[in-house]
């Protein structure tokens, strides 16, 4: 029972950190984006584009992934597993999205891998 439960919080995490690249991909898309024009056709904008409702959905859809992995683990285990989605954005958006990460980023990326990994042998 672990095993999918841990599997059903990875997918989770899966889902928003795609979500989160869909989103901003979606955002990158809109060239004329200006919040001081108004707010709300900003947003109507935003709302639009089908990366930001693909993204938003998917991210919203591992809602219940959560919740399922969430009633069978402590969340003490369950919550630094969440560090790993900084880890698939920083690769996502390295590759999907061209973003250049710096030296600094790297080692930051590194040290979350090495919590992730100590809190996950618990």
């Amino acid at each position: 029972m672990k095993a999918l439960s841990i599997s059903c919080l990875l997918t989770s995490i899966l889902m928003g950190a795609i979500g989160q690249v869909w989103i901003k991909k979606g955002l990158n898309s809109i060239t004329d984006l200006n919040f001081a024009n108004g707010v709300i056709s900003s947003y109507f904008k935003i709302f639009l584009s089908s990366y930001v409702m693909l993204g938003l959905t998917l991210y919203a859809s591992g809602v219940f992934f959560w919740l399922y992995g969430l009633s069978k683990v402590p969340l003490s285990f369950a919550f630094p597993f969440v560090s790993l989605s900084y880890v698939l954005v920083f690769f996502l958006s390295w590759f999907y999205l061209g973003e250049h990460i710096s030296m600094l980023r790297w080692t930051g990326l590194c040290t979350i891998c090495l919590g992730v990994f100590i809190v996950s042998m618990t």
